[in-house]
């Protein structure tokens, strides 16, 4: 299966607040309605209806279901089938057996837990598998832990290893990647900083909580007019030529030429 985000910024919604499906889908690139840890419990049985009747364009819609095996997930299953959407996000997914139970759906597994860690690369390998994301504060838990982040916001050693295993996995595999969220709302330099550090290491995207923080992501994975006159330079020297050249003074072989690449195709998010 195969499906292309339409941008770097996934918003997610409680799918229990339709009247906030709109807004979601007028900031963001792609609205992810959650009916997952956002939805009360009580509220989940509202939130499906609520998703079964909405007209949020499927191509900028994913829906976060909840955890394999449930009986919430039985009934988020039955959902979305009366839906129009078929793009998931497979929340705490820990193995290939839950990555096929979801068969008919384009799937993007959570890495959330340690043992999703540990299998995430058998998991993405299935055909239903078209990207995947991770969740650092379910991971730090799931580890016994009590933070995933250093007192300065950075991430610590196990996050920063499933951040970079998740994606080497997606990659190896042909998948996008979404990076995990930030949840200081207020500080928007900060998330604008972790998501330029998201698309330098080669995340297609980063999932957000608020609409606040769209504009900092998109900011962040769009070049700036520097990068992008040095990557359109490049390639125009790169016409004709073959193997490596020079550009201003530096080599340049095969992967500078992606590298610019990515550029001018990220200029056009």
């Amino acid at each position: 299966m195969t499906w292309t985000p339409a941008g770097p910024a996934w918003l997610f919604c409680p799918a229990d607040r339709p009247e906030r499906y709109a807004k979601a889908a007028e900031r963001a690139d792609v609205v992810i309605l959650d009916l997952e840890d956002a939805v009360a419990p009580e509220n989940k049985a509202a939130a499906r209806e609520a998703l079964v009747g909405s007209t949020l364009d499927p191509a900028r819609t994913a829906v976060r279901i909840n955890r394999a095996g449930t009986d919430d997930w039985v009934a988020d299953m039955k959902a979305l089938v009366a839906s129009p959407f078929r793009t998931v996000l497979l929340a705490k997914c820990e193995s290939e057996r839950e990555v096929i139970d979801t068969r008919l759906l384009s799937v993007i597994p959570m890495i959330e837990t340690v043992r999703g860690a540990l299998s995430v690369g058998e998991m993405l390998r299935h055909a239903n598998v078209i990207g995947v994301t991770w969740g650092c504060e379910d991971l730090a838990a799931s580890l016994g832990g009590t933070s995933s982040r250093r007192p300065d916001g950075t991430y610590l050693d196990t996050a920063r290893h499933v951040r970079t295993t998740a994606l080497m996995s997606a990659k190896a595999l042909g998948h996008f990647a979404i990076d995990a969220v930030f949840a200081d709302i207020p500080d928007l330099d900060g998330i604008e900083t972790e998501a330029a550090e998201a698309a330098a290491m080669g995340y297609d995207g980063k999932a957000v909580i608020h609409p606040n923080q769209v504009e900092p992501v998109r900011t962040a994975f769009r070049p700036d007019d520097a990068q992008l006159a040095w990557a359109r330079g490049v390639l125009a020297a790169g016409e004709g030529q073959g193997g490596v050249f020079t550009f201003d003074g530096k080599m340049v072989d095969e992967p500078v030429l992606r590298q610019a690449q990515r550029m001018v195709a990220r200029a056009g998010v």
